[in-house]
């Protein structure tokens, strides 16, 4: 063969080469992305979910603690007036539009509405809007500054006007300021509620404080029954699993209402105390609706969520290893301490983490078994919801108790790593 045909034929096997595999490439593609699309499709349901009952409700919840048009489509005129500038707000333009535009929502039937959401703004109101609608109503009188003022010395208030402006708005971040204990003064500006009016600061600490309580006294009593169902024989492991798991299937709210059994002044624990002779018959000790009810009930309920990613970490721990460090020259703690322990702290954050945002959110335990000292922010939220109506404030509280939450989870990222929670 020629050199010129061997040169040639090199050069078309390279070209081959080149085109075959190009071609090749250009098919793993197709593959790759027809198994990314059928992946996709597999997990869409999930994705969908996830975004119907999770991010969809939050995102809802984020509009209604900033958006809320309740008082501007119920006092258009109002709204319309005090939209005109500050200038106004010293005339008695604003005040007539506020006697028509209570006249009207009386007439329709919705000045109940007005007075809850103003009495939201300001407590006391509630009557003061309904009296001024029924005297407005049956006046001839044009409205002035000094009319209201006569009606209730309330309306003569300086903030009063700055408060009906701020309200009219359909977009406002002063939700967020009443949920961390802040207010707008006569001038607009940001100030720190009264001492004796801070509520949801002092709730919030509490909050982490219990959650964090009930998470160190899982830790304490859980960790020791999961290294014994780790470490025991197979029979005996089921038997600590069935004590473990029975409470768990059973109904949280009749696990609530047993301790309420339990803890009350004449219940069983103080029958106990009494025939021990910690206590004596007059001098009973207050277990329940106090701060000591809620502690020792949510631990109860929330145990087993420690309990159970701890097992399956400590389970999945060769037993070899122990033994190792023993036959190495350690003592028994000290190769618990070095070598078991740490292994097993993946299992320790799963659950400590899993127990503290529950116990964040937890609402009935405290309600039942609390009392008023041992009631937390969630109680607090539901208050909001179902009494004052305040949804915009309830939604503001659930925002930032989450974006703490959210903040929690960022640093324990930052110190420990996400990729070492483990769950099993």
């Amino acid at each position: 063969m020629s050199p010129m045909t061997m040169a040639e034929t090199h050069s078309q096997d390279a070209s081959f080469q080149e085109e075959w595999g190009a071609a090749l490439k250009t098919r793993v593609q197709k593959a790759r992305r027809r198994e990314t699309r059928k992946s996709l499709l597999l997990v869409a349901p999930v994705i969908l979910f996830l975004m119907l009952t999770f991010l969809v409700p939050i995102a809802k919840m984020f509009q209604v603690s900033i958006y809320d048009p309740t008082l501007r489509d119920l006092l258009p005129n109002t709204a319309r007036t005090l939209d005109g500038g500050s200038k106004v707000t010293t005339g008695n333009q604003v005040w007539q539009s506020l006697a028509r535009d209570l006249v009207s929502a009386r007439d329709q039937g919705k000045l109940g509405i007005v007075a809850s959401r103003l009495n939201a703004e300001r407590p006391g109101l509630r009557s003061v809007v309904e009296r001024t609608a029924r005297r407005a109503e049956a006046s001839d009188d044009a409205p002035t500054a000094q009319w209201f003022a006569n009606i209730d010395p309330a309306w003569g208030e300086p903030e009063i006007m700055p408060m009906l402006a701020r309200a009219t708005r359909a977009f406002t971040f002063d939700n967020y300021l009443s949920a961390l204990d802040f207010r707008r003064d006569e001038k607009g500006s940001i100030a720190s509620q009264p001492q004796d009016e801070r509520i949801y600061r002092s709730l919030y600490l509490k909050t982490f404080g219990v959650a964090i309580a009930v998470t160190v006294l899982c830790g304490v009593m859980g960790y020791p029954i999961a290294y014994l169902m780790a470490t025991s024989s197979k029979a005996t492991a089921n038997r600590l699993m069935i004590l473990v798991l029975v409470p768990f299937w059973t109904s949280m709210l009749v696990r609530v209402t047993a301790w309420m059994v339990l803890l009350q002044s004449q219940g069983v624990v103080n029958d106990l105390l009494v025939l021990a002779g910690v206590v004596n018959e007059n001098n009973r000790v207050m277990l329940i609706y106090n701060l000591t009810g809620t502690l020792i009930a949510m631990t109860h309920i929330l145990l087993p969520f420690f309990i159970l990613p701890l097992y399956s970490v400590m389970v999945a721990v060769p037993p070899s290893y122990m033994r190792a460090a023993q036959s190495l020259g350690a003592g028994r703690f000290s190769a618990f301490w070095k070598v078991y322990f740490p292994i097993t702290l993946p299992g320790v954050g799963a659950g400590a983490l899993l127990v503290l945002i529950l116990a964040l959110g937890y609402y009935i335990t405290p309600a039942l078994v609390g009392g008023q000292s041992g009631q937390m922010i969630s109680n607090m939220i539901a208050f909001n919801i179902q009494t004052s109506l305040n949804w915009g404030l309830a939604a503001a509280l659930s925002i930032v108790l989450l974006v703490v939450v959210l903040a929690l989870y960022f640093v324990y990222n930052r110190l420990i790593g996400a990729e070492n929670l483990r769950m099993g």
